[in-house]
C-alpha cells in the first residue's frame, strides 16, 4: 500500500469536517441512520458468531508464549501511523515517544516480537486520525457501525480511511520487509487473539443483552467520548472492546 500524499490527507479531512452532521441540541444520540446500522450491526454479530468468536476460543486456548509475540508485532507495526497523528495533533512528546519505542522494540525487540520498550516504561501514546480530526474541530457526527469494523462515527469512520490510507511504513526505507508485509495480517490477528482474551465481556454485550445494537453503541460512545477527553468514564460494566477496531492501521 503506498503512502498518502499529504495533499490528499489533507483534502479528506476537509471533507469529513464538512461532512459530519451535527446532533440535535441536547441529543446524547444522534442516530438517523438506525434501520441500516441495525443490519449492518447483524451481519456483524453473524460474522463473529461464525467466525471470530470460535477463533478467539481458539486463541485463548494458546500459550501467551504464542499469542503475545502477535500482538506486540502488530503494535509495534501500527505506531508509525500513531506518530503521525502524534505530530497532527501537536504532540510532539507523544511523537517522540512512540518514535523512540518503535526504534527499540523493532531492533532489539526483534522486529516488535518482544516489548522491551515497554519494560523501560516506554508506553504507547496511543492515537488515530480520528482523534486529529476531533482536535481539529471536526463534529463528531451521526453514529455509524461499519462492515466489519463495527461501532463508529461519521467523524471516526473518515478518520479511519485516512488510517487505512495513510502507510508512514513505505517512507521508511530502513524499515524491515516483514514489518511492511505483515502488519495488516497481524492486526487481524491481534483482533482474534484480543477476541478471546475478553471474550465473556463481549459476549455479554452481543448474546446476552436485551438489545446488543443499543448497548454497543451507548458503550462505544461513552468510551469514545472519554477517550477524546469529551465525557467522564464509563463504568467497569459498561466497558466495551470493539474487536475490528485496530485492523484498519
Amino acid at each position: 500500500m503506498s503512502s498518502l500524499p499529504h495533499s490528499l490527507v489533507l483534502l479528506l479531512a476537509a471533507g469529513a469536517l464538512a461532512g459530519c452532521s451535527v446532533a440535535p441540541p441536547g441529543a446524547e444520540v444522534h442516530d438517523p441512520y438506525e434501520g441500516l446500522n441495525r443490519r449492518v450491526h447483524a451481519v456483524n454479530k453473524a460474522a463473529d458468531r461464525v467466525a471470530l468468536r470460535p477463533l478467539g476460543r481458539l486463541a485463548a486456548q494458546a500459550p501467551e508464549v504464542v499469542t503475545q509475540p502477535v500482538v506486540n508485532f502488530s503494535d509495534n507495526a501500527g505506531l508509525p501511523g500513531t506518530v503521525v497523528n502524534n505530530l497532527l495533533q501537536g504532540d510532539v512528546e507523544g511523537a517522540a515517544r512512540n518514535s523512540l519505542r518503535f526504534v527499540v522494540n523493532t531492533t532489539v525487540g526483534v522486529l516488535g516480537l518482544a516489548d522491551p520498550a515497554g519494560a523501560i516504561g516506554l508506553q504507547e501514546v496511543e492515537t488515530d486520525f480520528g482523534a486529529t480530526l476531533a482536535r481539529w474541530g471536526a463534529p463528531e457526527g451521526a453514529y455509524l457501525e461499519l462492515p466489519g469494523f463495527g461501532p463508529s462515527t461519521e467523524r471516526d469512520a473518515a478518520g479511519r480511511v485516512v488510517d487505512i490510507l495513510l502507510d508512514p511504513l513505505d517512507g521508511l526505507g530502513e524499515v524491515p520487509d516483514p514489518v511492511r508485509d505483515l502488519s495488516f495480517p497481524a492486526k487481524v490477528a491481534e483482533q482474534v487473539v484480543e477476541r478471546g482474551q475478553l471474550g465473556s465481556t463481549f459476549d455479554e454485550i452481543l448474546y446476552e443483552s436485551a438489545d446488543s445494537y443499543a448497548q454497543a453503541r451507548l458503550i462505544y460512545l461513552q468510551n469514545r467520548r472519554f477517550e477524546l477527553g469529551q465525557a467522564p468514564a464509563a463504568t467497569d460494566e459498561d466497558y466495551y472492546f470493539d474487536p475490528y477496531a485496530e485492523t484498519a492501521e
